[in-house]
């Protein structure tokens, strides 16, 4: 999503487990909704297509990562925005993905989705977004890669057609600084989302609380072509789909889990 100067931190994954096997924290256990080897379980919503087409094939899986990539697209990229969204919507969990950005922007691509993604959450269904809707409406950690000059951090929130509290104040800013460290390259980065229906949720990085609010609500802009009877402004996030996006700039992710703290809706 629209790019503020925002703030997170990241770690390299160098050690981390193979994507295809579960892990466990005491005694509960983490779930892989990304199963390393294909894409059951996961819906692709394109700007322009229905739910469920993804005719280019943005994305994919490769060598045991979920690859998202544009070489199959024809001319500019055109706004052709997607999301590849999970089956089981969620309320109250933690959310561990690890990603890394690769290769270059696709021609046509807006200036401010370069080295730019992120997973959305507290989501619409993929079948309730109109055939030329450009971002569900939801909650966004927004995931940002250094361009090897300047501050540009990563796990930040972007909220399209939502608002949420900072502080006892509701926040109706697009994007939300989060508090962390610019990275450059291409290192895995490994983001945990802990989310507390609609009341607190926290943005992780390498471990590291960097950011924090309350209260998700329905509202505000930044998100065109939607059905009106899907935005009841005011309405309480309580729950929602989670997606990954496709916003022109090529991105990996071989690690998407999680671990379920209640009801999964």
């Amino acid at each position: 999503m629209f790019v503020l100067a925002l703030c997170a931190a990241a770690c390299t994954g160098e050690g981390s487990p193979d994507p295809t096997q579960g892990t466990s924290t005491g005694d509960a256990e983490w779930t892989l909704l990304f199963n390393g080897r294909d894409l059951t379980g996961w819906t692709p919503k394109i700007r322009g297509h229905p739910a469920g087409e993804d005719p280019q094939g943005t994305f994919r899986v490769e060598n045991g990562v979920l690859s998202v990539g544009y070489d199959a697209y024809d001319g500019p990229f055109d706004d052709r925005f997607g999301h590849l969204f999970h089956q089981t919507p969620r309320s109250d969990y933690r959310l561990r993905v690890e990603y890394r950005f690769v290769g270059e922007q696709m021609t046509g691509g807006p200036g401010w989705a370069l080295r730019n993604s992120g997973v959305m959450f507290h989501s619409q269904s993929p079948q309730s977004m109109g055939d030329s809707q450009d971002f569900p409406i939801s909650l966004e950690a927004q995931f940002l890669g250094g361009t090897g000059e300047g501050r540009r951090p990563t796990a930040n929130l972007c909220t399209p057609g939502t608002h949420v509290t900072i502080q006892g104040t509701l926040e109706t800013r697009h994007c939300i600084e989060a508090d962390g460290p610019t990275i450059h390259g291409d290192a895995w980065v490994v983001v945990e989302l802990e989310v507390l229906s609609d009341s607190i949720i926290r943005h992780y990085v390498d471990g590291e609380l960097v950011l924090e609010y309350t209260n998700p609500v329905v509202g505000g802009g930044e998100v065109h072509g939607f059905d009106p009877a899907a935005k009841t402004d005011g309405a309480p996030l309580r729950s929602g789909y989670i997606a990954i996006q496709s916003e022109s700039h090529p991105i990996e992710f071989r690690r998407i889990e999680l671990l379920p703290l209640g009801d999964t809706s």
